[in-house]
């Protein structure tokens, strides 16, 4: 066992994943199982942990290093598993220096919420793939009162335009042919480096790299999309013309109570708009199902929305409370409605993608 990895949540993770195994195999480490985990749910850390068992007793000699949203934000449940020898916050997971050698300070965890620029991820694409996910922007300045994502990743954070041309151009010149850009919430790329968009980094990308064939999104909140960004969907062929909205509900109190930007007349919108200008454009989402107070009528408003948006795809969360969140103080639906309002919105869900593949 040189380096292996195991990595949770969403793309963003994925590629920090990938980042930390590179820079620990070029310093030579080995030995080295490296856990980049998600808070995203409570479901996330358990899984994340029993993970961590089993693979520890698949390899009694690796050296267990747990990092990620999860290590941050549930620090002392990781600090309490006999497996786990470090644990590494977000600020440093990046740091060349962090993977370099063992360090005898078990809990390195810092203030994610400090000012301070973060280590960039490399710019290489997955092992034996020609897809790449590039990560531009990291943290929230929202605060839903389900996530506790922003006290994981801190405030958000963009990675200047010329930077960023520059890692997709190399990404291109070492053979990869579709670059995805990811970030915790992307749409909010560039408010911390001035009069910048994501729109104008989309267009910065396709004019800069003539030669980068597909350029494809992450997860978007919706409400945030500034106009250039809608028009380079009409205007450039080679933006890829699939988007994966952060929805959550279609229920507009619920939404409230989510604390979310958007109503549900805004995602239908938004859909209808972007379809007009781009006919084959197709949108996944994600849906909570059984936030608290979520009547079985509301719940209804967010399976009916599968419909009025023409959703393909579905990432399904059933709702569990995280410790800390307003919405873990309110009052919760039944466990065994959530699980049923979720079976019922994954039906759904599959039954769009078989409509989409028959058209």
């Amino acid at each position: 066992m040189s380096v292996e990895v195991l990595s949770f949540g969403c793309r963003l993770n994925a590629a920090e994943s990938e980042a930390m195994r590179r820079q620990a195999e070029g310093a030579g480490r080995t030995g080295l199982l490296l856990v980049n985990t998600c808070a995203v749910t409570t479901e996330a850390g358990r899984q994340a942990r029993k993970a961590i068992r089993a693979a520890a007793r698949a390899n009694p000699d690796a050296r267990v290093v747990v990092t990620g949203c999860g290590a941050q934000v549930e620090t002392d449940a990781y600090a309490a598993m006999p497996e786990v020898a470090e644990i590494v916050g977000n600020r440093r997971k990046l740091d060349p220096a962090t993977w370099a050698r063992s360090s005898s300070e078990r809990v390195r965890i810092d203030d994610v919420m400090a000012p301070g620029a973060d280590p960039l991820t490399d710019a290489t694409p997955m092992r034996a793939r020609t897809r790449a996910f590039l990560p531009v922007q990291n943290g929230c300045d929202h605060r839903c009162t389900f996530c506790v994502i922003p006290f994981g990743r801190g405030n958000s954070r963009s990675v200047p335009v010329p930077i960023v041309v520059g890692q997709v151009r190399a990404l291109v010149a070492g053979g990869t042919r579709e670059v995805v850009l990811t970030g915790v919430d992307l749409t909010a790329y560039g408010r911390d480096l001035g009069e910048v968009t994501l729109g104008a980094l989309v267009r910065a990308i396709l004019r800069g790299v003539p030669d980068l064939d597909r350029l494809r999104l992450s997860s978007i909140d919706s409400v945030e999309a500034d106009p250039e960004l809608v028009a380079a969907f009409a205007e450039e062929a080679r933006l890829m013309p699939h988007l994966h909205l952060s929805l959550q509900a279609g229920d507009d109190l619920i939404l409230k109570r989510m604390k979310r930007r958007h109503g549900r007349d805004d995602a239908i919108r938004f859909c209808a708009e972007i379809r007009a200008l781009r006919p084959d454009a197709v949108f996944g989402a994600d849906l909570i199902a059984g936030f608290p107070t979520e009547t079985e009528a509301q719940f209804a408003r967010s399976l009916d929305l599968v419909a009025e948006c023409d959703l393909a795809q579905l990432h399904v969360f059933p709702y569990s409370p995280r410790p800390g969140t307003p919405a873990a103080r309110m009052p919760q639906v039944a466990p065994a409605a959530i699980k049923e309002r979720a079976a019922r919105l994954r039906e759904a869900g599959a039954a769009a993608f078989a409509r989409r593949l028959d058209r």
